[in-house]
């Protein structure tokens, strides 16, 4: 697939990261919808210090499991949000297959899920 992939196609490939994931990290995920998004909208981004829209691939709204106390109860769903057209555009300019590159984004997201911030992302995973 290459630059040009839909929203559909997008989709399909973000759920098959998500069910290729090893069982072991993704039956710790529990209240977390997936959404694919053309691009961050402009409230985003400000609440991210992004300027453009391509600054943003991914990100993840919610509670860390980490934060979670016992009370912890009643929540919506955590949000995972897969930015496709800043997605396509950095994997064109890596050089990094779509479906890998939507992966790699996930992975991430589902990194701070867990409570991993950045930098420990980027020690333990490289992502």
């Amino acid at each position: 697939m290459d630059a040009s992939v839909n929203e559909a196609d997008f989709r399909a490939l973000a759920e098959r990261a998500l069910a290729e994931l090893p069982a072991s990290l993704t039956r710790g995920i529990v209240n977390v919808v997936i959404l694919v998004e053309d691009e961050a909208d402009a409230d985003t981004l400000a609440a991210m210090n992004a300027v453009e829209p391509g600054d943003l691939l991914g990100l993840y709204q919610g509670w860390p499991l980490p934060d979670r106390g016992a009370s912890y109860q009643g929540h919506p769903p955590d949000v995972i949000r897969l930015f496709r057209r800043p997605i396509l555009a950095w994997c064109a300019r890596e050089g990094v297959g779509v479906a890998e590159g939507v992966r790699q984004v996930l992975m991430h997201e589902i990194g701070h899920y867990f409570g991993l911030s950045d930098a420990e992302l980027a020690a333990r995973c490289g992502l």
